[in-house]
């Protein structure tokens, strides 16, 4: 192959007959490579036809068309970046040659590199002006810079999802750009589309497993999926390769920070510092409002301290936080219905945990279902205690003092002098002293209305009128009625 490279048309015109003779012969040849190669791409059998111009270019190395040839067989391939070399080294040989500035141009595109491309297809055009190949390129790497920079602009403005639409569009133009691909899946990462964005960081980094940038979205999706450990690995690996990584470098940052922080208020939890722990989760909050599974947990965390500190409604509204942020956070719904339960919301209770059945059929989740359903019913009829003005836990004795008063100061006859409307509301009163007493004074009665079991039966509806067969001290009041 010595001989071969002083092929081309001056050297054999400079030559003895005998180096005349050995450069026909290598050239036919070489032409015999290129037809095997020709009849392969034909059948599209591209890594046949890649090994017969290769064994060409061995041959006679000067031959530009040879490297158009195996440059377009690398296109088919999607061997871009190879294709690209070829189709250089083609438009060195011969820069007349017009397919080897269209291929130089399709590959730069397909790279995602459209100023490039740009160049080619004008370079192109001056050879050709009525080429419409490179007239619909020229539009495509337009059409891609267009793209890029309405992206650059939405990401600055968080509109990830409008980001994600413009790389789709110019990926189609340019299927091998990496850098339109990792773009598009940190976008699907701080949409909270992991899978998605795992699948376009993974697709590259089997293609080339030292990408930085693709290292730092699998990080970056594992960090927003709360596996913080897992995450700095990644972060850490993407730095090795590319020092001065900004994001990597950030979010690095930012992931131990949280882990440390979220850690620390764990434990101030566990050693019973619930100041301490509600200051912790406060400060990892504010570490990166990006984190939308850790700082769902932070804030159902945090309410959990704020039920320790019995501030119930600031509880609420830490657990309220979470669910917006995931909603299909079931801890935070169970400690916000238990916090609802607690202030006598019952209705919202009801609400969170026929969520949570519906999510997670457990028997456990049944009960509480069914426990609030209770209160709600009991929290709508007659409540008695309040009636006689005595706590739930009030004694047999207590329960029959106050009854003494309440019946008392309602009596119809104390107040007989008063104006009818006033003679009414006190005979209500009266009536509704006697029905409470009527069920707390019996033992039986009272355990069936406190666990709610009278609301299944008639003989209690819920407005708690008592029925004419009442029985029981007080009862000859009722004859005022």
């Amino acid at each position: 192959s010595g001989l071969a490279e002083h092929c081309s048309p001056s050297a054999v015109a400079a030559s003895s007959p005998p180096q005349l003779l050995h450069c026909l012969v290598v050239r036919v040849e070489a032409e015999s490579f290129k037809e095997q190669g020709n009849a392969y791409y034909a059948k599209k059998d591209y890594n046949e036809a890649y090994n017969y111009y290769t064994k060409a270019i061995d041959t006679c190395p000067n031959n530009a068309s040879y490297y158009g040839n195996r440059a377009a067989t690398l296109m088919m391939l999607g061997r871009f970046r190879e294709a690209l070399g070829d189709a250089q080294q083609s438009v060195r040989l011969d820069d007349s040659f017009v397919r080897g500035h269209l291929r130089e141009g399709k590959c730069h595109l397909s790279l995602g590199n459209a100023m490039a491309a740009s160049r080619c297809f004008q370079r192109v055009l001056e050879l050709d002006h009525k080429n419409s190949q490179a007239q619909q390129e020229l539009k495509n790497a337009t059409t891609v810079l267009e793209y890029e920079k309405i992206a650059e602009v939405d990401f600055e403005k968080r509109d990830f999802r409008k980001v994600v639409f413009c790389m789709d569009r110019a990926l189609e133009f340019a299927p091998a750009c990496h850098r339109f691909k990792i773009l598009k899946a940190e976008c699907l990462a701080l949409l909270g589309r992991y899978p998605e964005a795992q699948s376009v960081a993974s697709d590259i980094l089997r293609m080339d497993s030292t990408n930085a940038d693709a290292l730092y979205v699998r990080g970056l999706c594992l960090y927003y999926e709360d596996c913080i450990e897992k995450a700095v690995q990644f972060f850490v690996q993407a730095l090795r390769m590319a020092p001065d990584h900004e994001k990597a470098c950030l979010a690095c940052r930012n992931a131990k920070a949280l882990k440390a922080k979220k850690e620390d208020g764990n434990k101030a939890f566990k050693d019973g510092n619930y100041k301490l722990a509600y200051e912790l989760y406060t400060e990892a909050l504010g570490i990166d409002p990006n984190n939308i599974k850790t700082n769902a947990k932070l804030y159902c965390n945090r309410g959990t301290v704020n039920s320790k500190l019995r501030k119930l409604e600031e509880a609420i509204d830490d657990c309220t936080n979470a669910v917006k942020l995931d909603d299909t956070y079931i801890k935070a719904y169970l400690r916000r219905a238990q916090c609802y339960m607690d202030t006598e919301q019952y209705e919202d209770a009801v609400r969170d945990y026929e969520k949570v059945y519906q999510t997670e059929k457990t028997k456990e989740h049944k009960q509480l279902l069914k426990n609030a359903q209770v209160e709600l019913k009991k929290s709508k009829r007659k409540d008695y205690y309040k009636i006689l003005g005595v706590d739930k836990n009030a004694s047999e004795d207590e329960i029959k003092k106050a009854y003494r008063k309440r019946a008392l100061m309602h009596h119809p006859d104390r107040h007989s002098g008063a104006s009818a409307e006033v003679q009414k509301e006190e005979e209500k009163k009266f009536k509704e002293v006697g029905e409470a007493f009527t069920i707390l004074s019996d033992p039986k009665k009272k355990a069936r209305y406190d666990s709610g079991q009278d609301l299944e039966e008639d003989g209690l509806n819920m407005g708690g009128r008592c029925s004419s067969q009442s029985s029981g001290p007080g009862n000859f009041f009722f004859q005022f009625g």
